[in-house]
């Protein structure tokens, strides 16, 4: 990984655009804008971008489509294995498709490498403190640097938002997580995910078995309380806790209010969990992420080499308006009772809810579920992981 300087700057430097926050969405703007010829900073707040990473980091396979990842980041999965709150189960699979779970940190700091290696600056330890325009230039307050655009990438709680008076997220999952070593029982091929309103309401819970730790957690609407213990002692006798190693703890809130308005302003806008650019059903953020920071930079390119439009105006009709999905969430807020969601479970109305929202529609035709368990070799509690390039890419 090519070096990474602390900022230090004692004189003025002025950059064609900078990108405040060193997220999914800003670091892949940044790699884009600087393959298309401009000088990009990215400002990030915390001394390394591995560090208190807010996010599970699983990408569905539309965001594996986007950005090439080195395989021994991540690990595929191809099915999802989907629990009521009796911890009755029914098994999904759509043929053709899978999920990454990631090394997140890693995954981070892979970004910021290729960014750097594309020409981009990354300032660690440089906070966004505000910005102020002079003509056609953005001067940063203490950071003695200088931009012709800003993107905001900083997250859900976007400080370039509220420096120049952009939307601003307020309806929120909150989020807990653990991260385990150690954890055997958990059967790779699936991503385990529970419903269950008195544990986790308005959303769901999570069992993810990754390249290296395993990661467990449950999200919930706004004003209801997120317990984790609770998951925890509920689920211990499937997965055996207590047999492993907590290596880390993280929280977060995403955005589920759908897309902020306004999300630009002239030589400003926002993109990622910054822009509310976040499905308000499922949570899922990293795809678009990927999608938009690429979009984004390639607007921001062409307005300023190219003489194209404002970036915002080019961008604006690609956004996603989530007319479903936000109706899915007043939905999904009204947590059903256990027992009906039990008896919904195995309804082929429900596995038909299930498979779209999980899937997309995208699994290709082929074999079915019980076919394609037959090719892979039989996992056993404790072995961890399938020796089989097809169920694991952890490398």
């Amino acid at each position: 990984m090519p070096a990474v300087a602390k900022h230090t700057e004692t004189a003025a430097r002025r950059y064609d655009v900078v990108i405040v926050g060193a997220s999914f969405a800003g670091l892949v703007a940044a790699r884009t804008a600087a393959m298309r010829g401009l000088s990009v900073a990215v400002l990030e707040a915390k001394p390394d971008v591995a560090s208190r990473v807010a996010t599970t980091g699983i990408l569905v396979k539309e965001a594996a489509e986007e950005i090439d990842i080195p395989h021994w980041l991540t690990r595929r999965v191809h099915g999802v294995r989907l629990y009521g709150p009796s911890l009755a189960h029914v098994d999904l699979f759509a043929p053709g498709y899978f999920f990454l779970t990631t090394d997140t940190g890693r995954l981070l700091g892979w970004l910021a490498a290729e960014a750097q290696r594309t020409g981009a600056r990354l300032l660690l330890g440089a906070r966004f403190e505000g910005a102020e325009r002079h003509g056609e230039i953005f001067r940063f307050k203490g950071l003695n640097i200088e931009a012709r655009y800003i993107l905001g990438a900083d997250g859900a709680r976007s400080a370039v938002a509220r420096c120049f008076g952009l939307g601003r997220n307020t309806r929120f999952l909150v989020g807990l997580e653990q991260e385990y070593e150690g954890l055997g029982r958990t059967d790779p091929r699936f991503l385990h995910c529970f419903l269950d309103s008195r544990i986790a309401p308005g959303y769901l819970a999570w069992v993810a078995p990754g390249p290296a730790v395993t990661q467990v957690g449950l999200a919930v609407t706004r004003g209801r309380k997120a317990d984790l213990p609770a998951f925890l002692a509920h689920t211990r006798h499937i997965f055996g806790y207590d047999e492993a190693r907590v290596v880390e703890r993280r929280a977060g809130r995403i955005p589920a209010g759908g897309v902020v308005h306004p999300w630009s302003a002239p030589g400003v806008m926002l993109v990622g969990d910054a822009a509310g650019v976040v499905s308000p059903a499922t949570g899922g953020g990293i795809r678009l992420a990927f999608h938009f920071g690429r979009r984004a930079a390639h607007a921001i390119a062409d307005h300023i080499l190219h003489c194209g439009p404002a970036p915002e105006y080019a961008l604006a009709p690609a956004l996603p308006r989530f007319r479903a999905k936000r109706i899915l969430r007043r939905a999904l807020d009204l947590a059903l009772p256990n027992p009906l969601i039990d008896l919904a479970l195995t309804t082929p109305a429900m596995r038909w809810v299930a498979s779209h929202l999980y899937f997309h529609r995208r699994g290709v035709g082929g074999i079915g579920f019980d076919a394609f368990q037959e090719q892979l070799p039989r996992w056993r509690p404790g072995e961890g992981s399938l020796r089989n390039g097809a169920a694991n890419d952890a490398g």
